[in-house]
């Protein structure tokens, strides 16, 4: 299957690239600079170049496919709303391009953004309405038009070697303050998997996956806080203290909103529909590994 994939340089994307062309498929990456359209060929991908807001190139991008697998979005915690309805446009772009055809299309979702009523949030569990992001919502939509599109949600950590989200966010800050903090007592949790899982899942999902499904990537279905604020206290050999709710926001800054929510979740149904079983090492255990605390090269969220 020749496969269309946005954020094929970032993070995620990069796994899901290598895990795609292991598997046999072609992969058509979509690359922003020189840099991003070298490392897509080195990687054995081909290079379709343009960006999230170019939505023409998205289009063609999308109608060149036997499938897409959209990873993308502009991490832009302090501007959300726009990155948010970047994303709801370029969904929609792919679908126009997908539309009648019956080729799948992936939308990344998040685990955080689901409206959990029982202990843990499951996949049948709705997007939560009053969240800024829309991916869902948008993707879903396009069923209509005849667009096989499943909604894959990841939990707040996505973790490995070159990670540069959340977490990462959080060594810094206790870097910078000398004290690795969890909010209250630190009971509240964070799902949690590993980025090669990850990348495997996005395969199953477009092998096998149903439209208008919604998938789980969750390995950790809930790490306390505390935990990962004890695991990054011993990487940097700073104490562990405690932030009150009051006192969060001024400690932790934007990432307070999302670092004090208690968001356990399953994949259950998932594994059981697809058959994917993670095997990578967990948060707290990747968290004990050197790589998280390397010196940093000055790496930020992107939209890669």
């Amino acid at each position: 299957m020749r496969v269309f994939v946005t954020g094929a340089t970032g993070f995620i994307g990069t796994a899901v690239v290598r895990e795609l062309i292991d598997a046999g498929h072609q992969v058509l990456g979509l690359a922003r600079s020189d840099a991003g359209a070298q490392s897509l060929m080195a990687a054995g991908a081909g290079v379709h170049r343009g960006s999230l807001e170019d939505l023409e190139s998205l289009r063609s991008g999308a109608a060149a496919a036997d499938g897409v697998i959209h990873t993308a979005f502009i991490h832009d915690f302090s501007n959300y709303g726009p990155a948010a309805e970047a994303d709801r446009r370029a969904i929609e772009t792919l679908g126009s391009a997908l539309a009648g055809s019956d080729r799948p299309l992936i939308v990344t979702s998040g685990t955080l953004l689901a409206q959990h009523q029982g202990p843990l949030a499951t996949e049948e569990d709705a997007n939560n309405p009053n969240f800024p992001r829309k991916s869902e919502e948008a993707a879903l939509a396009l069923g209509t038009n005849g667009v096989r599109t499943s909604v894959l949600r990841l939990p707040p950590s996505v973790h490995g070697n070159g990670d540069h989200g959340f977490v990462p966010q959080l060594i810094s800050i206790a870097r910078e303050k000398g004290v690795s903090a969890f909010i209250g007592g630190g009971l509240n949790r964070w799902p949690a998997v590993h980025r090669l899982d990850a990348a495997l899942l996005y395969r199953l999902v477009l092998e096998k996956g149903s439209a208008g499904a919604t998938y789980h990537g969750v390995a950790d279905e809930g790490v306390p806080t505390r935990e990962i604020a004890e695991a990054i206290g011993r990487g940097l050999n700073v104490p562990v203290v405690s932030k009150s709710h009051e006192a969060a926001a001024d400690h932790f800054g934007w990432i307070a909103r999302f670092f004090g929510i208690d968001g356990p979740a399953s994949s259950a149904q998932t594994q059981e529909r697809l058959g994917w079983r993670p095997v990578q090492p967990g948060l707290i255990a990747d968290l004990d590994a050197e790589h998280y605390f390397e010196p940093i090269l000055g790496h930020a969220l992107s939209h890669s």
